[in-house]
């Protein structure tokens, strides 16, 4: 049987801390699976710039004793020189595993329908949902159990807080998501869709934050996209030490990059020892090994 890792909510909460518990063995003991992935052979076809997803999967599938092939779309000639479907099933000759990239999240649904080989998406334009599991497991070490615990999220509607809020409705914390009326209005069908207790909307700060466990942010702007004005939007939404004291004293401060600082976060909090930004980078490596392990793993 094929797995595919697409998005946060096609699977259960036993199979994602099945994962992640997979991902803590890994990390407490990386050189106990140097040979975890011998013989296995991983693809990149990543059609937007990747900083993280392309570093992680890379070394992370190298510590582990895998092979990593990075495709380029044009060089391949990606559905121009053949269909897209014949060069998946070429590639599922040559290769155990492909990540995707891509600004189609339909396409990506659809190259996993075709099921010739497991398909790991790595962001698209609807969902980021490799980022969301390493952030749920760098939230579980720093704060342990979540249904207790209270997020705030500052930003935009995008394709990391989509896979949030699908993580929301399995680990149940209180997510509180702060951005502008302008946006709230604009994603009014897309709010009512949402159905939890306990999630709330809301174009209030203090509201948003106050007594939170955590403060989370991305850029204003997602990558690709063409909306200068968006920004003036959010100017009076940037997380600095004002808004971090309106949280939990021992609260603490995750971005998921890259960030724009003097935008969306002061360099005093993403800084600070609040942060918590560059253990959530370090464990997307050990949260994509394990996504990696439970895909190799067929039964």
């Amino acid at each position: 049987m094929i797995k595919h890792f697409i998005d946060i909510d096609n699977f259960s909460l036993r199979e994602l801390d099945f994962i992640l518990s997979t991902a803590k063995k890994i990390k407490k003991n990386n050189t106990r699976y140097q040979k975890l992935f011998k013989n296995k052979s991983l693809g990149l076809l990543l059609q937007k710039e990747s900083t993280r997803t392309r570093l992680s999967f890379n070394i992370g599938m190298q510590k582990l004793g895998g092979n990593i092939i990075e495709l380029d779309s044009k060089a391949i000639g990606f559905g121009k020189r053949e269909s897209e479907e014949d060069i998946l099933k070429t590639l599922s000759c040559y290769i155990d595993c492909l990540i995707i990239r891509n600004n189609n999240h339909k396409k990506i649904q659809n190259y996993a329908s075709l099921n010739v080989l497991p398909i790991i998406n790595g962001l698209s334009d609807y969902s980021h949902p490799c980022q969301i599991l390493a952030d749920i497991f760098t939230l579980k070490e720093n704060l342990g159990k979540l249904s207790n615990k209270t997020v705030c999220w500052i930003g935009d509607f995008n394709n990391v807080l989509r896979s949030l809020i699908q993580a929301q409705q399995l680990y149940s914390f209180q997510l509180n998501i702060v951005m502008p009326k302008k946006i709230l209005w604009k994603i009014k069908l897309s709010i009512n869709k949402i159905k939890h207790s306990k999630i709330k909307f809301t174009d209030d700060i203090k509201k948003g934050v106050m007594k939170s466990d955590c403060v989370m942010t991305d850029v204003w702007v997602s990558m690709g996209e063409k909306s200068i004005k968006k920004k003036s939007f959010f100017k009076n939404y940037q997380i600095n030490n004002n808004v971090m004291k309106l949280a939990k004293k021992n609260s603490i401060f995750m971005h998921c990059l890259p960030a724009h600082r003097g935008e969306e976060v002061s360099n005093n909090v993403i800084d600070g020892h609040q942060s918590v930004v560059w253990q959530q980078a370090e464990n997307r490596m050990y949260v994509q090994q394990a996504i990696l392990s439970y895909i190799f793993n067929k039964k």
